[in-house]
């Protein structure tokens, strides 16, 4: 095994991990959905909850769901109030059972709630007049607050970038090379995307001490993406990866991480997009199906479906690389 270190300096650094975490790291840094797996204790529950944020970045099925819960506890919760102030304090609410009393008044609720009133029922006391005080307020507060993050989650900038489900390690040019395949799976345009690749490993110099090392890219940036972009790294003579083998890579619990940036021209923001490949995750003396073709009238088509789809090749062979799977 040989492992051949940048002869830049500043391609060594820890991108922000810090040393302890560099160090002692046990799973992948970037997961592929592009969270990170760092735990961060010793905050107060208000800070660790953080709400907002929750809330602008967890899926839309998640956002509705939450939404549709809390207006029906809440509703529940005044129904229940109401129903205890007795059958007279609500014009109506016919006399009878806690349940049938609770449901007259969650309907009941739900008008007042939704400013709807319908006119079957009305307060009748002076303590249910109070409450529909409470709730008219409770229900003009929810209503912006979920009108604010629904505004937010709209006009929040999300990159939905693809990436290939393995990299693969393919003949490239006489040599080998690193390579990895996205692709933009909305219809917004982004331009002036980058892409930087870093590969941590364990130093086998440095017992228990991980290294960061930028890998060249044959292009870092493309001013279209209209199509899918194939990433590669040569491993040539200067590459980290030179002389290495998958069996190498694992044994140095190596990851690759990917941090794209581009800017997005329908928010007229920059977005950003992250993921990592384990070593165990990349597949070697392959290369990438095509995912072009004709369909109908248009000139090209591009099925992202096949994103993940390789085929094996014959081993490449060069004098910097040694690409078989040990």
């Amino acid at each position: 095994m040989r492992w051949r270190p940048n002869e830049t300096e500043a391609n060594d650094r820890d991108l922000g991990f810090g040393a302890e975490v560099a160090d002692r790291a046990k799973r992948r840094f970037i997961n592929p959905d592009g969270s990170f797996n760092v735990e961060r204790h010793g905050l107060g529950w208000r800070a660790h909850l953080s709400l907002y944020h929750q809330l602008i970045t967890m899926s839309w099925p998640r956002f509705i769901a939450l939404v549709v819960a809390v207006y029906l506890a809440l509703n529940a919760l005044f129904a229940a109030s109401y129903a205890a102030l007795g059958p007279g304090s609500v014009a109506g609410m016919r006399e009878g059972s806690f349940a049938d009393s609770w449901l007259a008044a969650f309907f009941f609720s739900v008008q007042t709630f939704s400013t709807v009133g319908y006119g079957g029922f009305a307060p009748a006391s002076l303590a249910a007049n109070l409450l529909m005080t409470a709730e008219s307020v409770t229900g003009l507060l929810t209503v912006a607050l979920v009108t604010g993050l629904v505004f937010a989650r709209f006009s929040h900038p999300m990159a939905d970038i693809v990436f290939s489900r393995h990299a693969i390690v393919a003949p490239y040019r006489g040599i080998a090379g690193f390579e990895f395949r996205i692709a933009n799976s909305r219809r917004n345009q982004i331009v002036d995307l980058g892409a930087r690749v870093v590969l941590a490993a364990l130093d086998p110099d440095r017992p228990g001490k991980r290294t960061f090392k930028q890998l060249r890219l044959e292009r870092d940036k493309v001013s279209f993406f209209p199509l899918s972009w194939t990433v590669v790294h040569p491993i040539d003579d200067d590459s980290p990866l030179a002389g290495l083998t998958g069996d190498d890579l694992e044994e140095m619990d190596a990851e690759f991480l990917i941090l794209l940036s581009g800017f997005d021209e329908t928010f007229s923001q920059i977005v950003h997009k992250r993921s990592s490949y384990k070593a165990h995750e990349v597949r070697w003396n392959s290369k990438f199906t095509s995912m072009f073709g004709r369909a109908g009238h248009d000139p090209v088509a591009m099925n992202i479906a096949r994103i993940h789809d390789v085929d094996e090749v014959e081993p490449a062979t060069g004098s910097a690389t040694s690409v078989r799977r040990a």
